[in-house]
């Protein structure tokens, strides 16, 4: 296949899982013969050196994400017109027979209308909310359907719609609503995802899932046996109120005097958080210490050099990839079960779970773990299996190159004049 992956971020300059699940797909389907090119933004982390890629073009530009600033319309108009058009030179140039979208939150939805009515068959795949919460988040688009703000924008908007401004505009940078464009095929990384995104007016109950794959050959460990006991517990993961850290202190500061290992916190947050973090575990002499914001590549050793893990969001997270990392690296996991995490988790059969913002359950099920060796070493050796039978890359690439195969097979792509 000759494909195009348009997304917002690529590694190696990228902030999240998302991105990085991106890269594994793209770089083995190349490795099985496919012809991949990426197109992404021009967003750079500092301090991150580029990379020779002849197959990545970074030149679309991000809108009021990442650091990136929000424009005034004028400003924006020339963002989208510049996209769309660098959209329309590469598959022009590369010619793809499917374009295979992945993140768009900061990127132009314009350029959605733009495949659409170049009839060329797209394929998402969709890992957080950028679908759901287009209408709103998308500057450019909402901007044209809304008909409110201020009386400087109404009269700009009625002059360029009675001048004709926006039916040439609409030509090389669409203003179409987002819910005109037909997601008709995608596929989510999980049930809760998808019935997310349907709730938000999205007809997308058609939407297959796939789920986010684990290189195993990474994240790799032994269970341990039930006469180790529990001393080092494991929180990896941004700093902020909503992943439920904090939560983990309030548990750990019920049980000081019950449990006797450590909890080890890696990740970053808010200076103000964090803080707060801080003081909280020096108040109650908790055994807790902190280490900076880790290198992805480092999670495989920190993994096997813990006991378990907290996995202890409390939002809707579409599919996290900590605890698949976790299990596969051998480790039971304590965790909560909200979003996509209810499609993994079972209790006391591959993991404990406990009610979400609740530390006098989280407490309660770390003194389990604890206490029930025979308990620990048998849901974790589950996790164990299931996570490298159900979630290894390979099987699931061949789920994702079949979908794209498939996509091919019922709509053979007709590419015409692309228009300049």
């Amino acid at each position: 296949m000759n494909l195009l992956v348009l997304t917002n971020l690529y590694p190696p300059h990228y902030v999240g899982g998302y991105e990085l699940h991106c890269q594994l797909i793209v770089e083995a389907l190349r490795s099985r013969g496919h012809s991949v090119r990426v197109l992404t933004s021009n967003h750079v982390i500092e301090g991150v050196p580029s990379q020779n890629e002849q197959h990545v073009s970074r030149t679309l530009n991000i809108h009021g994400l990442f650091g990136h600033p929000f424009r005034n319309i004028l400003k924006l108009q020339q963002l989208e017109i510049h996209n769309n058009r660098i959209l329309r030179a590469e598959i022009e140039k590369s010619r793809p027979e499917l374009v295979f979208i992945w993140a768009f939150a900061g990127l132009s939805k314009s350029m959605l209308h733009t495949l659409q009515r170049l009839g060329i068959p797209t394929v998402f795949a969709v890992c957080d909310h950028w679908i759901a919460r287009s209408n709103e988040a998308d500057v450019w688009l909402h901007w044209w359907q809304r008909r409110d703000g201020s009386l400087a924008q109404k009269c700009l908007r009625s002059f360029w719609e009675l001048t004709g401004t926006r039916k040439r505009l609409d030509k090389i940078a669409p203003t179409t609503p987002i819910q005109e464009f037909k997601f008709q095929r995608l596929y989510f990384c999980s049930k809760a995802l998808r019935t997310f995104t349907q709730n938000a007016g999205y007809p997308v109950s058609h939407g297959a899932v796939i789920y986010c794959p684990i290189d195993i050959t990474k994240f790799s460990g032994v269970v341990k046996k039930a006469s180790q006991p529990i001393q080092k517990l494991l929180y990896a993961g941004r700093l902020h109120e909503d992943k439920g850290v904090f939560t983990a202190l309030k548990a750990l500061a019920l049980i000081r005097n019950k449990f006797a290992g450590e909890l080890n916190i890696y990740g970053a947050g808010h200076p103000d958080f964090v803080t707060k973090l801080r003081s909280f575990a020096e108040e109650w002499k908790l055994p807790v210490k902190f280490h900076p914001l880790f290198d992805p590549g480092d999670m495989p050793d920190v993994y096997r050099a813990h006991d378990a893990l907290l996995f202890t969001s409390e939002w809707a997270e579409p599919f996290a990839l900590t605890p698949l990392e976790a299990m596969a690296s051998g480790l039971p996991v304590i965790g909560t079960t909200t979003g996509g995490s209810v499609e993994l988790f079972r209790n006391k059969e591959n993991s404990l779970t406990y009610t979400a913002g609740s530390a006098e359950d989280l407490a309660q099920r770390i003194l389990e773990l604890d206490s029930n060796p025979i308990l620990r070493e048998r849901i974790a050796r589950t996790g164990h299996e299931e996570v490298r039978a159900n979630y290894a890359a390979p099987y699931i690439i061949e789920q994702v190159e079949n979908y794209l195969h498939e996509t091919l097979v019922k709509k053979k792509p007709s590419l015409s004049e692309v228009p300049a």
